[in-house]
C-alpha cells in the first residue's frame, strides 16, 4: 500500500538512528478518527522487526474494548514491543496508566543494584492503591459481564445507525472503528467542500447537541462519537438521532450564511 512507502523508506535509511516507532493502532483518534487501511499495522510490525526498531503501540484511547477487541493490535495479530495503556483501565473513574513490555525488554533492565542498569524512572502516584483497586474491579466487570461479547451487537447497531446518518447533506465522510466514530461535516455532500475552520461548525453542532441532551467532542470539522461501553441499544439510537438533529439544525444555517 502506498501509504506505507514513505515509512518503509525512512526505516530503511534511518533505522540505526531510531529507537522506536510510535503508532496509535487502527486509527488516529485525536486526528479526527482517521482510520488505517487493513494490513497497515501488520506491515508496520514487519518493518520494525526487520529493521530492529521497537514498535510502541499507544492504546490509551483504543484499548479495553473500544475497537471491539480488548486491544486494537489484536485485530491484526500484532504484538508490540511496548504498549501504553490508560483511560479504560479504570473505566474512567480515576486516572491510571501503565506501560507493558515484552520479557526481552524487561530483562534488559533487570540486574543487581551494582550493575546500575535498572530503569529508575518513576512518578509521584506510582502504584496508587485506589487507582489500582478500581482497575482490578473494572477488569472483573469485563470478565463477569462479558463486556467484549456484549459490545458486538452494539458495534453492528452503531454501523447501521451511522449509515443512515450518512445520507444527510452536510456529512462528507463517516469513519468508524468499533465503538469509535468520526463524522466529518462538509458544506455539500456531493462536492465535499469543507467548512472553513474559522466557522467552528464542529463546536456549534456540539453545542446544539448539548442543548438536546448529548455531550459530544468536536475536533475541527469532525464530530467525535465515542459512546460508553455500557450504552444500551435504545440510548445508542437516541445519541445518533440527536447528532443528526443537531447537524440539520446548524449546518444549513452556516451554509446559507457563507453564501450570503
Amino acid at each position: 500500500m502506498a501509504c506505507i512507502d514513505p515509512i518503509e523508506q525512512i526505516l530503511k535509511t534511518r533505522h540505526r538512528d531510531l529507537a522506536g516507532f510510535i503508532i496509535e493502532p487502527l486509527l488516529q483518534a485525536a486526528a479526527g478518527m482517521v482510520t488505517q487501511p487493513p494490513g497497515y499495522l501488520k506491515r508496520i510490525r514487519e518493518l520494525c522487526s526487520h529493521y530492529k526498531v521497537l514498535l510502541i503501540a499507544d492504546e490509551v484511547a483504543t484499548g479495553f474494548g473500544r475497537t471491539g477487541k480488548m486491544f486494537a493490535c489484536e485485530h491484526e495479530g500484532v504484538t508490540p514491543d511496548l504498549l501504553a495503556i490508560s483511560k479504560g483501565m479504570t473505566g474512567g473513574y480515576m486516572p491510571l496508566a501503565a506501560t507493558v513490555t515484552t520479557d526481552e525488554i524487561y530483562q534488559a533492565f533487570l540486574g543487581n543494584y551494582e550493575e546500575f542498569k535498572s530503569f529508575f524512572h518513576g512518578h509521584s502516584y506510582t502504584g496508587n492503591p485506589l487507582g489500582c483497586a478500581l482497575a482490578l474491579a473494572n477488569l472483573q466487570v469485563f470478565r463477569t459481564e462479558k463486556t467484549l461479547s456484549q459490545l458486538r451487537p452494539k458495534i453492528a447497531a452503531l454501523t447501521r445507525l451511522l449509515a443512515s446518518l450518512s445520507k444527510l447533506e452536510h456529512i462528507g465522510e463517516i469513519r468508524q472503528q468499533g465503538f469509535m466514530a468520526g463524522i466529518e461535516l462538509v458544506q455539500n455532500r456531493s462536492t465535499k467542500a469543507p467548512f472553513p475552520l474559522a466557522a467552528r461548525i464542529g463546536h456549534k453542532v456540539a453545542m446544539e447537541a448539548r442543548r438536546r441532551g448529548l455531550l459530544l467532542r468536536p475536533i475541527g470539522n469532525v464530530i467525535i462519537l465515542v459512546p460508553p461501553l455500557s450504552t444500551s441499544l435504545p440510548e445508542l439510537r437516541r445519541m445518533v438521532e440527536i447528532l443528526g438533529e443537531a447537524i440539520e439544525a446548524v449546518a444549513p444555517l452556516m451554509t446559507t450564511n457563507r453564501r450570503s
